[in-house]
């Protein structure tokens, strides 16, 4: 099969097109013919191996990547099933989490990992869908466990997580103030966003108003200054960010905000987002509701994967970057 394989760390340049093995099916595997596959800044701090820091953490490789074939997210059918695997058949379409999603074929990991994909969406839009709004998922109602009339402030609101978090907070009656640039300012207040701030033209940490929640998906502005932002009992959840070459990263910062909470009142958390079925089954019932909707910015073919990863890695993306399989 076709596959987008990395042999070493490095820039999107060390990605290249190659024939590789179908993975073999086990009897808890499920192997998906992957027709889309969607694009995280999770997927460039893998080919870089980047924090640093990361590599000495287990799951990245020291040396070199752990996983020789790039990507996580991915929508296609299901080609073959292990014999302990209940609920899913041959010939289903589905969206789910595959280590090695740019490649022809793909096991879904961990086990169960997989939803429905719901019939109003094209595979595009299906692979633009598991990391993304499973993280937004838990930043909105399980971190900050978001009510109704509560007050949320979205950091990076046009981009993959922040598309899904304005969505799915606006959903649950929640005010939600995003943060984003001039050319994104209509596309989150069509989302839900009750108010918007143009980072470019207004100071945001120079705002009266105050937070349930912070969701900062960026990293650009200094933790002990955003928890101003917060009410009394507020919560701000710090989510990656950052750019490459870095020996801490978003580790550092992970780890200086865990230390602040320490000593102000608000609660300062990194979010952790793990992949499982359970909550990709609830978005795919609101994706089939027409409750969610995914952003895409832009699908790429199989052979230009690495020129869709610089368009990651450089920021800025609106919504979700897809690559286009089979």
């Amino acid at each position: 099969m076709k596959a987008i394989v990395q042999d070493r760390f490095g820039p999107p340049d060390v990605l290249r097109l190659a024939d590789v093995d179908v993975p073999r099916v086990g009897a808890g595997d499920v192997l998906v013919r992957v027709r889309a596959a969607g694009l995280n800044p999770y997927d460039w701090h893998m080919l870089r191996g980047d924090p640093y820091v990361a590599r000495l953490m287990g799951g990245v490789g020291v040396r070199r990547p752990t996983s020789r074939v790039a990507g996580l997210d991915a929508a296609g059918t299901v080609e073959a099933v292990g014999a302990d695997v209940d609920g899913v058949a041959v010939g289903d379409d589905v969206l789910a989490f595959c280590p090695g999603a740019l490649a022809e074929y793909a096991l879904v990991g961990p086990p169960g990992a997989w939803a429905p994909k719901p019939a109003n969406l094209t595979f595009e839009q299906a692979a633009a869908v598991p990391l993304a709004a499973l993280t937004a998922l838990r930043a909105v109602r399980d971190a900050a466990g978001l009510r109704a009339g509560q007050r949320l402030l979205v950091n990076g609101a046009a981009g993959g997580i922040g598309t899904f978090a304005v969505q799915l907070a606006a959903g649950l009656g929640v005010e939600v103030t995003g943060v984003c640039g001039s050319r994104n300012v209509e596309l989150v207040r069509s989302l839900g966003a009750a108010h918007v701030v143009d980072y470019q033209a207004q100071d945001v940490l120079g705002s009266p108003e105050r937070y349930d929640a912070i969701l900062d998906n960026v990293g650009n502005l200094p933790a002990r200054r955003l928890r101003r932002l917060l009410a009394p009992g507020g919560i701000l959840l710090l989510n990656g960010g950052g750019s490459p070459g870095k020996v801490f990263g978003a580790v550092g910062r992970f780890a200086g905000g865990a230390a602040l909470g320490l000593v102000v009142r608000q609660r300062i958390r990194p979010l952790v987002a793990k992949p499982n079925g359970v909550d990709l089954r609830t978005l795919a019932g609101l994706l089939e509701a027409g409750l969610l909707a995914p952003v895409l910015d832009r699908a790429w073919a199989l052979p230009e994967a690495a020129d869709a990863l610089r368009q990651v890695e450089a920021g800025h993306v609106r919504g979700k970057v897809v690559v286009t399989v089979g």
